[in-house]
């Protein structure tokens, strides 16, 4: 065994104790972020019990229960976990998927909707949710829906159904699809309850997934295209990443009625900006791959990801001042969603281009904030928002509400990027020390560091 790994599992095994055991914790003298509204509320007591928020009250008058583990919260910040609402899990059997959960959960992301589904995420879902697995739980799609894998419009239908019968969260939409199959599945899906999720096809176009009662568009696409002048070709021509090549041609006063449009629909929206910006702004490659989270990722991929944007970057018709205009759009239409009422939920497509686990999600926090959000509007996307979207009894500290939660050393309603300052997370109930997190984020740490 490497000096390394043996190291690394000696750490791991004398940092179990770290990771609760009992059925109860108590977070003493703990600031509050309930995220109910935009509040703190400073010197409480939250009292855990099996894996449900039990009691929440000023610590000089709540009894703490005997015989729990106790939490110091003491210039700290409770909030609930976050979501990773644009996600890709390996499948069960990947080497790569302890790695990918570990870094999500370690990072804060309690809960992760995955959008490219396999079968072996419906046994993998039950045994995160049980703990039988670490990591955050687990909302899947199935198997994409695009292109190469329909063939007509009655086959589309079918594998909605199929897929329902299996007992996936959600369909995953990508791009490829007709109009005639586009429609086919959505209408089964509403048929059946069953939400669909993803890009927009060319051939379908924005308004007409807005009006197919599509879930969530993912990534803004369609947007920019569905932006150009009225008198333009309806497609957009060749847009390039996500139309970003279309931007110079941007009807921008066309924002706020799209915005208002997706608003009236109650289709939510999973920007992902961070994915984009990371492909298309002038960051250099070097910037990038030598951030400090890159040293969880296997070398060759960080590689991969420099390739991606040098490819990019020499793509036909780029140009970086396009770009920039882009990305100055794109923050422009997710500051309007959110004044219009249309649901923005947080998301960063990892593990993508530089997207690393988890800390890609603080990076997309970021990005919401200088679209315009406040700090607690952009932890609302990936709190109460998400809960809400997903129907889970968790995106909030309240009694009552599942144990999914994050405490911070700083406050993040001052300093958004205070979200990286992670002292621990619970995990349905289950709490876990920054140091514990460490030791198992340590045998995924490179060796070349």
């Amino acid at each position: 065994m490497h000096r390394w790994k043996l190291a690394a599992a000696i750490l791991i095994a004398a940092v179990i104790a770290d990771t609760a055991l009992a059925d109860a914790t108590a977070f003493i003298n703990v600031n509050v972020i309930p995220m109910t509204e935009d509040r703190i509320d400073p010197g409480q007591t939250v009292i855990v019990e099996n894996g449900v928020i039990t009691l929440i009250g000023p610590v000089d008058s709540t009894p703490v229960p005997e015989d729990v583990e106790i939490v110091d919260g003491t210039n700290r910040y409770l909030l609930p976990g976050l979501a990773e609402m644009h996600a890709h899990i390996p499948n069960a059997a990947s080497p790569e998927l302890g790695r990918v959960l570990t870094l999500f959960a370690a990072n804060g992301v309690t809960t992760v909707r995955g959008m490219l589904g396999d079968p072996s995420h419906l046994q993998l879902r039950t045994a995160l949710l049980s703990g039988e697995v670490f990591g955050p739980r687990l909302i899947t799609s199935g198997p994409s829906l695009n292109g190469n894998s329909v063939r007509g419009a009655a086959d589309g239908a079918r594998q909605v159904r199929s897929q329902h019968e299996a007992g996936y969260d959600f369909l995953k939409i990508h791009p490829g699809l007709d109009a005639s199959e586009y429609s086919a599945i959505a209408d089964a899906a509403n048929e059946l309850g069953m939400p669909f999720s993803g890009h927009v096809p060319v051939a379908v176009g924005v308004d007409n997934a807005l009006a197919a009662g599509m879930a969530t568009i993912d990534h803004l696409d369609g947007y920019l295209a569905a932006l150009m002048p009225v008198d333009s070709d309806a497609s957009g021509g060749y847009g390039g990443f996500f139309d970003v090549l279309l931007a110079d041609q941007i009807a921008e006063e066309r924002i706020a009625d799209i915005a208002a449009r997706t608003a009236a629909a109650g289709t939510w929206n999973v920007p992902t900006e961070s994915l984009f910006e990371h492909r298309v702004s002038e960051v250099t490659v070097a910037e990038l791959s030598n951030r400090p989270e890159m040293r969880y990722m296997p070398r060759a991929t960080v590689q991969q990801w420099v390739r991606s944007k040098e490819r990019q970057e020499s793509e036909r018709d780029f140009n970086p001042a396009v770009a920039s205009r882009a990305i100055e759009l794109r923050r422009k239409l997710i500051l309007a969603l959110h004044v219009a009422g249309a649901g923005l939920l947080l998301g960063s497509d990892a593990p993508q281009v530089f997207n690393v686990p988890g800390f890609s999600l603080h990076h997309e926090l970021h990005f919401l904030v200088e679209s315009g959000l406040t700090p607690y509007e952009a932890l609302a996307t990936g709190t109460t928002a998400s809960a809400l979207f997903l129907g889970t009894n968790t995106g909030s500290v309240e009694v009552g509400r599942e144990a999914d939660l994050l405490l911070l050393d700083s406050n993040p309603f001052e300093d958004i990027s205070n979200t990286r300052r992670v002292h621990g997370v619970m995990l349905r109930g289950s709490w876990y020390s920054s140091r514990d997190l460490q030791a198992r984020l340590e045998p995924y740490r490179s060796q070349n560091d």
